[in-house]
Parts: structure tokens; C-alpha cells; sequence
């Protein structure tokens, strides 16, 4: 290949980086070619040979391959500039990027160590970064992939390589909002010049002034211990006031949701979430054994059986692979969700426990017969659905459970909450240090996404639980393994 040819279309400065983008960066995010700024991006040849072999079929995977193709047949078919030269990107992408798109026009021989096979596609595009480097020694030239292996690789041969960042809604997971919040020990002394007070509904509310104000989000939760505990959450936030209430303490026996107490404070404060008909989403995360499901469930039975709140409970999970067809094998949608929803058999077990002598709980009348009765009626009541069909769908009066909610895209998490009509609840559980997809990070989880998005919002809430309630061997291997 000319070298000399090639070089005049990719100086297009000195100061700007090239990012050479592999395949799966495009079908994780096919709108990443508008995430570079005032970057050079590389398409290489092999790129588009990929994208082309991954876009049959109805993944998710293959709807992404489709859309990044159909992008890139708009920038390339939109402009009068020869390929050559780069095209353009401020045009396409409304100023969000301002650098220039260059596809492979040429074939490129770059030598690659007799170890790598040149067969493989993961090793032509690094191959292209490679004669890139080469040819221009002094610009920062940057393979782009959501491969580990190849990004290994990459360094290995001397190129920089990086992970694709823009999708991430925080880079360290340990600064995702965790809903509460605990007050310093001078909170008063600092806090209480001008201090209102009022009941309303057997609720005290205050008023407050002070350095802390602006830093509370609506619907966050502030605790302090001591001689005068307080336990209430942010009405008024994020401004030069602050509106408190005080919580319902779900942890009493008087106010056992179907039987079950809160054990601890984060429980307590999640059963204010999930009680409160004024929020519409609410988000728990925590490790397994935290009491996320069976503290979902027991508050959507008393809503939709006592209360009668909503007409039914519908719960949904991540069967992973995500998305994956359910099957054309003889069998109902729920049948077929039946192997996913051992979580769910579990809690309805301890649910629908029966009654402790002295006392009946709530769903737990005394007799088997009664139990059977009353195991029927819940089950009538709750719908297992398949995340495949949820495409067009309109709940009304539902109250939706998204369980292992983290292995969700961002895409496909609004897919799911957009789906919400009036009167529907939408609750996500999840655990972001148990991800099974592919090239979803704690980081760029769906889940992540949405507590970071709808933190402030008045008809949202979060909390994250910490202490797990399952057992004391549990709590122990949870330490120790």
C-alpha cells in the first residue's frame, strides 16, 4: 500500500487522538460514533465484515449491529466529502462531535508476530491500529474495544488500547447513591436556628435550615442514633431548606406488612418505599439475602389483595442469556418461566407460613386448608412474564417487579419502565456485583443507570441494603468467601 497516499486524509491535527473502533463497541452502543468530541475515529474493514455477520436475528446484539450500520450509511451517504478525507461529524451529530469518520479504503499489510494468526478478525483490526501507529508516529493513535483479551494483546505489541468509558454513569460504583444518609452528631446545633415543627397525619414534620440543605435529595433517607434517634426522610431538598418526615417504623409488629417485619433500619426504610402510593419507582439494591424479594412481594400482596391498590403483580426477570427466545416447545409463557422464578416459589413459601401460636399474620391462616386457599388466591394474582414480550405493552394498575434487574442495558431498562401506565408501580431489585452479561460493567449496568437518573425525583425512591437477614451461615460465607 502507498504510504504516502494514505497518510494525506488522517493528519487532520496533531493534537487530536485517532480512535480505531473494534465491532463490539458499535453493538454495545451504536451511537458511540458520536461519543468522541473533537477525536479522529478508524473504522477498519474488518469492522464492518463483523457488523455485517452479527446483524440476522432479534437479539439485542443484532438490533444494535442494524442500528450502527444504518448510522453509519447515513454519515457516509450524507456527505459530498470523499471518503478518503474523513467525513465530517459535526453535520450528523449536531455539534455533539467534531471530529472526523475515516473507513479503510485500502488494503493494509501490516506485519503482525508469527503468534497472532492473521485469520483472526480480532487480530486484522489490531493489525490496522498497528500500520495506523506507524505511519503516524507522532499522534496518539488508540484501539478502542470491550475485549479485555485484545486490549491485552494490543498493549503486548506496544499499541494503546482502551475500554470504551462513555456508556459508564460513574466510573466507581462505591459513589452510586445509596438513599440514606447518616446525620452528624451536631446535626441539631448546626441545623436548628429557625427550626419548624408540625404533625400532620400522625407524621412530624420539619423545617430546617443549614450547611447540609443543599446536598439533600428528595425522598433521601437521614438517620441518627442516640439519646433522641431519628429515623425520617427528605420532603424539600437541594435547596436553602429542608422539609423532614418522619417514617412509618415498619420494624414494629403493629405495622407487619402480610407478617413481616422489617429487621433492620434499611429494610424499614425500603417498606416505606414500596408502602407509599406517592412513589411510583423505587430502585433496591443489596447483596443476596438482603430481604429485596421477599420484602417486594409481601408489600405488593397487601396492595393488591388488602388494599387493593392494583388489580395484579406482574414479575419479570433477565433470563440470561438476556433476551434469548423462550422456545417453541408445547408449554404456557409462564411454564416456561417457571425454572427462572425460584426466588419467587421461595418467598411465597415464607409468606405464606403458617401462623405462630398467639399470633396470625396476615395471609397465614390457621390449618392447611387454609393455607392451600390462601397459596391459590396469591398465585391468581401474580403473573410471571418473559422480558421478550414486553415490547408495546401498557400496564395499568400493576404492580411491576423487575428482579435481577442489573444484567439490563440502560436501552433496555427504559424499554421496561416506559412501560408503566397510570396507577403502576415499578420496583428493580439487584445485586450490581452479580453481573451476567457480557460487557455490562458494575458501572454501565441498567440498574446503576436508573438509581443515578432518578435520584431527586419525588416519585422515585432508592436504598441500597446492607445487612443480610438470611441466615447466620449466609452472613458468614458472605464474610469470609
Amino acid at each position: 500500500m502507498n504510504a504516502k497516499r494514505a497518510a494525506k486524509p488522517i493528519k487532520s491535527g496533531k493534537t487530536t487522538k485517532l480512535f480505531v473502533l473494534d465491532t463490539n463497541v458499535l453493538m454495545h452502543d451504536p451511537t458511540s460514533l458520536f461519543r468522541f468530541e473533537e477525536h479522529d475515529l478508524y473504522v477498519p474493514m474488518m469492522t464492518l465484515e463483523e457488523l455485517d455477520a452479527n446483524k440476522k436475528g432479534m437479539s439485542e446484539v443484532a438490533r444494535n449491529a442494524r442500528q450502527a450500520s444504518r448510522m453509519l450509511d447515513e454519515i457516509v451517504s450524507g456527505s459530498e466529502e470523499a471518503i478518503r478525507h474523513g467525513i465530517e461529524l459535526a453535520g450528523p451529530s449536531h455539534d455533539q462531535a467534531t471530529g472526523r469518520l475515516f473507513l479503510q479504503t485500502d488494503a493494509i499489510n501490516s506485519v503482525l508476530p508469527a503468534s497472532l494468526p492473521t485469520a483472526r478478525a480480532d487480530n486484522q483490526i489490531i493489525a490496522v491500529a498497528i500500520y495506523l501507529h506507524q505511519l503516524q508516529p507522532g499522534r496518539p493513535v488508540i484501539l478502542v474495544t470491550k475485549d479485555i483479551n485484545m486490549r491485552i494483546k494490543a498493549r503486548a505489541l506496544g499499541l494503546d488500547a482502551q475500554d470504551y468509558f462513555n456508556d459508564k454513569v460513574l466510573e466507581d460504583t462505591d459513589l452510586l447513591y445509596t438513599g440514606s444518609m447518616e446525620l452528624p452528631a451536631n446535626f441539631w446545633e448546626t441545623h436548628g436556628k429557625g427550626l419548624e415543627s408540625w404533625k400532620k397525619d400522625s407524621r412530624t414534620y420539619y423545617r430546617i435550615k443549614g450547611p447540609l440543605c443543599p446536598d439533600l435529595l428528595v425522598n433521601e433517607f437521614v438517620w441518627q442514633e442516640g439519646p433522641q434517634p431519628l429515623q425520617a426522610w427528605v420532603k424539600v431538598g437541594a435547596g436553602k431548606t429542608a422539609e423532614l418526615e418522619t417514617l412509618i417504623d415498619y420494624s414494629h409488629a403493629k405495622n407487619a406488612v402480610w407478617g413481616i417485619t422489617a429487621r433492620n433500619r434499611e429494610q424499614s426504610f425500603a417498606l416505606n418505599l414500596l408502602m407509599n402510593p406517592d412513589i411510583d419507582f423505587v430502585t433496591l439494591l443489596g447483596q443476596a439475602g438482603t430481604g429485596k424479594t421477599l420484602l417486594t412481594l409481601a408489600a405488593a400482596l397487601t396492595q393488591t389483595l388488602e388494599l387493593k391498590r392494583f388489580a395484579e403483580i406482574i414479575i419479570t426477570r433477565v433470563t440470561v442469556p438476556v433476551g434469548e427466545d423462550i422456545g417453541f416447545l408445547p408449554g404456557t409463557e409462564e411454564e416456561k418461566m417457571t425454572p427462572w422464578m425460584g426466588a419467587l416459589e421461595d418467598n411465597l413459601e415464607v409468606l405464606n407460613k403458617p401462623a405462630e401460636e398467639g399470633e396470625k399474620s396476615a395471609g397465614a391462616y390457621v390449618g392447611d386448608w387454609g393455607r392451600a386457599a390462601t397459596m391459590d388466591l396469591v398465585r391468581s394474582r401474580i403473573k410471571v412474564k418473559s422480558l421478550n414480550f414486553m415490547r408495546g405493552r401498557t400496564f395499568l394498575n400493576k404492580f411491576l417487579i423487575i428482579d435481577e434487574a442489573q444484567n439490563l442495558t440502560p436501552k433496555q431498562m427504559k424499554t421496561l419502565v416506559t412501560r408503566a401506565g397510570p396507577g403502576t408501580k415499578v420496583v428493580c431489585l439487584g445485586n450490581i456485583a452479580q453481573i451476567d452479561t457480557p460487557y455490562l460493567t458494575e458501572g454501565s449496568s441498567g440498574l446503576t443507570y436508573v438509581v443515578d437518573r432518578f435520584k431527586g425525583w419525588a416519585h422515585a425512591g432508592h436504598i441500597t441494603l446492607q445487612r443480610g437477614e438470611r441466615s447466620r451461615l449466609a452472613d458468614h460465607a458472605a464474610e469470609v468467601l
